[in-house]
């Protein structure tokens, strides 16, 4: 990354786009999200407020350093972990725009060099807990497994899981992770965290009905407004996120772009208020 974040204030919730398909196992496609988000995070159809009440129109708010050029092989990987460690080391807060899950893991290794403890909050329909699948180890459905395998992580917190098999449970007790499937979601639950949170938010975490432009719809999934309403309860800092795994290819009439968009506006209004609210 050649791009100069002198001017950047430490803190700064700063968006940078991964447009890497190549793990993906069934359909392709999310390597094209990043510019359609920001198409729609920017669109006049809204404005720039978010929920909690901050204005993203104010200069330092937000910034956005656009797509790293990447190939579709392993060594995308690299430079992932490279980019993220760079807006790391200037104490900023990225924000991914994927692109596959496959991504998380390469930032989580970034992560781990220079915040521990933290903990992993998941959006998703599945675990991607796998040990390998369809003999890639580096799979969309897999980041997490290399990512508990590694201890990048203090904690490991999924909502929203409704596709678990066999060996997804047994990865889910090997590895600690705390698990609420959908089926047993309702709206008077709360998290509470000790730790500094990173995001991790697939858009098939959401119904299809509410995100219809993902590669793997699952029916029965969270509405947006539940989907926030988690987010907005987040109790701890917020140190970085991604959002994955939108296919503008499958997307009707924008309407999963707009979810997108409204999740980017309100982590980065989250990242700000807990930011000053639990300021140590």
């Amino acid at each position: 990354m050649n791009r100069d974040l002198q001017k950047l204030s430490a803190g700064t919730p700063t968006i940078v786009g991964f447009p890497f398909d190549a793990y993906s196992s069934f359909l392709h496609g999310a390597a094209g999200a990043p510019p359609v988000i920001r198409q729609a995070f920017t669109s006049p159809s809204s404005n720039l407020w978010t929920e909690t009440g901050y204005d993203l129109n104010q200069p330092g708010r937000y910034a956005d350093l656009g797509d790293e050029p990447l190939d579709q092989m392993l060594r995308c990987f690299i430079c992932i972990e490279q980019t993220i460690t760079h807006l790391l080391e200037h104490k900023l807060k990225p924000i991914s725009l994927g692109g596959d899950h496959s991504i998380t893991y390469p930032i989580l290794r970034a992560f781990a060099k220079q915040h521990r403890p933290l903990t992993i909050l998941h959006f998703d329909a599945h675990p991607d807990l796998y040990d390998e699948y369809e003999g890639n180890r580096y799979s969309h459905a897999c980041p997490f497994a290399r990512i508990m395998e590694e201890e990048l992580c203090a904690r490991l917190v999924q909502v929203g899981i409704r596709t678990l098999t066999d060996h997804t449970r047994a990865q889910i007790q090997r590895f600690g992770v705390e698990v609420i499937e959908m089926r047993e979601f309702s709206r008077a639950f709360s998290l509470t965290f000790d730790t500094p949170v990173y995001i991790s938010f697939d858009l098939d975490g959401l119904d299809p009905a509410f995100a219809p432009g993902v590669s793997h719809p699952e029916a029965g999934g969270f509405s947006t407004r539940e989907a926030l309403t988690i987010l907005h309860s987040i109790n701890a800092p917020i140190l970085g996120a991604d959002l994955v795994e939108f296919n503008p290819r499958r997307d009707s009439q924008g309407i999963t772009a707009a979810a997108c968009a409204r999740l980017l506006k309100e982590i980065i209004g989250l990242m700000h208020r807990n930011e000053t609210a639990y300021a140590r």
